[in-house]
C-alpha cells in the first residue's frame, strides 16, 4: 500500500459544469487527483474528457454525498478537498428572479428559493463534516454561495433568506470542526458568474465574475496550513458594485 505522503492531493467538486468545471480544470493542472459529481449524464461526460473521475451524486441528498466520499476515497486514497460549487433548486423556481416581493411570493417561491439552497449546504456539509472526521486528517471544505449572503434586497428576500442559511449553516460548521484540523470555509462570490456562453444580457465581462480567478480562489484556500485558515472569502469584480 502507498504511503499518504507519496499520493497526490485528492478533490471532490459538486456541480461540475461552468464554475465546478473551471475548479476542476485548475487542479488537474497543479496534479490533484480529481473527482467531479453531478447529476446530468451531459456534465459527467463533461468531467470524463477533463480526465477527472466522474460521480453521479445528488448534493441536496446527505447519503447520496456520503456514498460519493466514500467513492472517491476508495478510488484516491484519501480527500484533502470538497466542493460545493452547485447550484440548488428546489425543482423549478417559481416567480421573478430571486423570489419576488415578500407579499406577492408564494409558498413555492419560498421552497424552491429560500429553503433548496439551504437544505443542499446541510446536507453537503453535514455528510461532508462526518466522513472528514471520521478519516482523521486535515482536511478542507469550501461552499460556494452567492452575494445574497452577505446583504437582502428589495424582490430578492426569498433568495436571500436562503443564502444567509447557506452562510449560518456553513460558519457553524466552521466552528465545530477547525479543532479536528478541517478548514470549512464560505466562498461569497458577490458578482454574477460569468458562463461559458458568455455575458448574459445586461451585464458585461468585467462585471461578472471570471470562473478561472474563482478557481485560483479554491485553491488558495486549499493550500492553506492551520496557522493561517480562511473562514470566508468574498470575492467581487472592480467593476461591479461594492457594498462594505
Amino acid at each position: 500500500m502507498n504511503d499518504d505522503s507519496e499520493m497526490p492531493r485528492s478533490a471532490l467538486v459538486f456541480g461540475a459544469r461552468n464554475l465546478g468545471k473551471a475548479i476542476i480544470e485548475l487542479l488537474l493542472a497543479e496534479g490533484w487527483a480529481v473527482a467531479g459529481a453531478a447529476r446530468s449524464d451531459a456534465t459527467l461526460k463533461g468531467v470524463t474528457a477533463l480526465g477527472a473521475l466522474a460521480l453521479r451524486s445528488d448534493v441536496t441528498d446527505a447519503t447520496s454525498v456520503t456514498r460519493t466520499l466514500e467513492q472517491v476515497a476508495e478510488a484516491h486514497g484519501h480527500i484533502d478537498l470538497v466542493v460545493n460549487a452547485a447550484a440548488a433548486y428546489g425543482g423549478e423556481r417559481s416567480g421573478p428572479f430571486g423570489g419576488g416581493a415578500i407579499a406577492e411570493a408564494q409558498a413555492g417561491a419560498f421552497d424552491s428559493w429560500a429553503m433548496a439552497p439551504a437544505r443542499s449546504a446541510f446536507s453537503f456539509l453535514s455528510a461532508s463534516g462526518r466522513f472528514l472526521a471520521d478519516q482523521g486528517r486535515p482536511a478542507t471544505v469550501i461552499q460556494v454561495t452567492g452575494g445574497s449572503a452577505r446583504r437582502a434586497m428589495a424582490g430578492r428576500g426569498l433568495w436571500a433568506a436562503g443564502s444567509f442559511g447557506v452562510r449560518a449553516i456553513t460558519n457553524a460548521a466552521a466552528l465545530e470542526l477547525r479543532e479536528q484540523g478541517i478548514q470549512v470555509t464560505l466562498l461569497i462570490v458577490d458578482a454574477g458568474i460569468e458562463p461559458a456562453s458568455g455575458p448574459y444580457p445586461g451585464t458585461t465581462r468585467e462585471t461578472l465574475a471570471d470562473p478561472q480567478q474563482i478557481a485560483v480562489a479554491v485553491a488558495f484556500l486549499a493550500s492553506q496550513g492551520a496557522r493561517a485558515a480562511s473562514h470566508e472569502l468574498v470575492l467581487t469584480p472592480l467593476a461591479e458594485r461594492w457594498v462594505p
